[in-house]
């Protein structure tokens, strides 16, 4: 937030009374019990009228230091008084004209979320409708060297007048990474939280050690920047140490503790209690990967489905999903988003172990198949058709899609352990190599699966290294790195996102090798 004084020149509000320029020779330390501003402008940018860079700007316009430790916020020490000029507009007409003008030649204010035109300074003018504009640091009231031609030129029609001008930028105005700047040290500056996990109306963090001492300032900070927020809270253990279902314990930092939440991504919505279950904003780009690669009539499984942000997003778009969650809240909500998004035309929950779910997934896939399974979908209309339809005409017919016998991907997403899970695929189709390519026509390739995994965070071969070792290992099928996941014993691997400073999430994906997909079944 922003507002003004016609002639008080003072740094910061009841600071100091020194009546020192604004401009300090080297550097001016104002300083004040509870915190101190340094500011560092020189007398030759002041002086000679030179052009103000955004590093200059910067400078200028950091909020107060507000060395407060652990303490609680004070919102009232976080306000700024920043002396500059302004143009004052004799007629309210001639603003518009001097607006463009002024900032054709960069002599007007830039600065994010602060209009250049505002109300005169003097209270009194101000009431009779006379407005004013900023004007760059640069420009000195009373110093008409420093104006440029169009001000000249505006004063001497007496259209313009160059006054003093009192800014004020307060707490509302600075950014969270503005004010975290200013109440945090020095030296954890270069690590200011920057990201955290959104659910609906709830933030979550997760606090290095460094940042704890602070974390109640950080969590109330980070609610007033985000007025859409009404939670945040700071994990306080690993998800999965503790709890096989991905769940954590958590401490509300700011805020309500309410964690029922709603949200949307991927064009459904999703309720849930999300401290009983699992949810990751950060993960929505590589959910929506994932969906773009299924094709409208392919079936997927999903292994580890959580509450269904790839199940039922594909679902939308016609894909068939056997969606499978072990926690049963997982499952209500998924069960939940189902009817909710109205895919359950395409959209079947379970609650069973994955390691299990897989055969059993592929057995009844084909069982829906062979029983003619199906859905059934409003055909599009074409142009005018509504309007047909609504005048008497009937409606075109429904169009059937069929329920395929095989299952087209795989989808693991529980990266510490779905690579785990990957023995699971020996004796996935035993008996029913007839099924796919090349016996049959069109041609049905054998399963891609997705698995998602931890590894070391490197530019280098090692991770991908270690995760086709991995693979290797639970199939019993040799597996090595590279770019097309048709090649049999090829894995892709997508970096998803870095978890830690050494530690990364893949995604690797391989088509099932045919030896392992017919043999024996355990």
């Amino acid at each position: 937030m922003s507002s003004c004084s016609f002639h008080r020149w003072s740094l910061v509000e009841d600071v100091s009374q020194s009546h020192d320029h604004f401009f300090p020779s080297v550097v001016s330390n104002v300083h004040h019990p509870q915190f101190s501003l340094t500011m560092a402008v020189t007398h030759d940018q002041a002086d000679r009228g030179s052009t103000w860079d955004d590093q200059d700007m910067s400078l200028l316009l950091r909020p107060p230091i507000v060395r407060s430790g652990a303490g609680a916020l004070n919102r009232a020490l976080l306000s700024k008084r920043f002396p500059i000029a302004a143009a004052a507009v004799s007629d309210p007409k001639l603003i518009n004209k001097y607006n463009k003008a002024l900032n054709s030649t960069k002599e007007t204010l830039i600065l994010k979320r602060v209009s250049p035109i505002a109300p005169h300074p003097d209270q009194t003018l101000a009431k009779q409708g006379r407005k004013c504009l900023l004007l760059n640091p640069r420009i000195k009231a009373g110093v008409p060297d420093t104006w440029g031609a169009v001000l000249k030129d505006g004063v001497q029609k007496e259209e313009l007048d160059v006054v003093s001008y009192e800014l004020q930028l307060d707490y509302d105005y600075w950014s969270f990474h503005d004010i975290m700047a200013s109440i945090l040290p020095e030296e954890l500056h270069d690590d200011i939280p920057a990201g955290f996990n959104i659910a609906g109306h709830v933030a979550h963090l997760n606090l290095r050690d460094a940042f704890l001492p602070y974390k109640k300032v950080i969590g109330e900070v980070l609610l007033d920047k985000n007025p859409h927020l009404k939670t945040v809270i700071n994990k306080i253990e690993n998800v999965g140490a503790e709890s096989q279902f991905r769940t954590f314990q958590y401490e509300v930092l700011a805020g309500v503790d309410d964690l029922n939440v709603q949200t949307t991504e991927g064009g459904c919505i999703f309720k849930f209690d999300y401290a009983k279950v699992y949810w990751n904003s950060k993960l929505e780009t590589e959910h929506r990967r994932i969906i773009n690669l299924f094709q409208p009539g392919e079936v997927v499984c999903d292994v580890m489905a959580g509450i269904g942000p790839f199940a039922v997003p594909a679902g939308k778009n016609g894909v068939f999903v056997w969606a499978n969650d072990m926690n049963p809240e997982s499952y209500a909500c998924l069960e939940d988003a189902i009817k909710r998004n109205k895919v359950s035309e395409f959209v079947r929950p379970f609650c069973e172990d994955g390691r299990t779910f897989i055969h059993k997934a592929a057995d009844s896939v084909l069982e829906a198949s062979q029983r003619g399974e199906h859905a059934t979908i409003a055909a599009k209309l074409p142009k005018g058709a509504r309007t047909a339809i609504a005048a008497g005409a009937p409606p075109p017919p429904k169009k059937t899609v069929p329920i395929p016998p095989t299952i087209s991907h795989f989808v693991m997403n529980l990266p510490a352990s779905a690579i785990e899970f990957l023995d699971c695929y020996r004796g996935l189709y035993a008996g029913h190599e007839a099924l796919f390519e090349p016996t049959t026509t069109p041609n049905t390739k054998l399963p891609l699966v997705h698995v998602h995994c931890f590894s070391l965070k490197a530019q280098d071969e090692t991770p991908r290294i270690d995760i086709c070792e991995r693979i290797t290992k639970e199939l019993g099928f040799p597996m090595k790195p590279g770019d097309n996941p048709d090649v049999e014993g090829e894995v892709t691997i997508h970096n998803v996102r870095d978890v830690a400073p050494a530690k990364t999430m893949y995604c690797a994906t391989f088509r099932i090798p045919r030896e392992v997909a017919i043999a024996p079944r355990s």
